[in-house]
């Protein structure tokens, strides 16, 4: 598993892009339904949205939160936070949209 030193939510995450680049960021949650037809709107074949849906589900839930020493022992160092990335990212300009 890699993993950084916390774990975080989809809205942790929007929280610290927003800090580092200084955007009004906010992370709506979208109920499964709505993240299916999202995916259907798309043109995402049926069994991939299924299958998509039930890894957002748990994603979403936590149910797949868990830390681990992958990075550590992967690079041989600690994993760095996500908000230092998130200020290396935004320092170099990297963003969509």
């Amino acid at each position: 598993m890699f993993s950084g030193p916390r774990l975080m939510t989809f809205g942790d995450a929007v929280a610290e892009i927003a800090r580092a680049t200084g955007r009004d960021l906010r992370y709506v949650p979208l109920t499964p339904e709505a993240y299916a037809d999202e995916q259907r709107a798309q043109g995402v074949p049926e069994e991939w949205v299924r299958l998509s849906v039930g890894l957002y589900e748990s994603v979403r839930s936590g149910g797949l939160a868990s830390l681990g020493d992958g990075v550590r022992r992967a690079l041989g160092r600690a994993p760095r936070d996500f908000s230092e990335y998130a200020d290396a990212a935004a320092r170099q300009g990297v963003r969509n949209g």
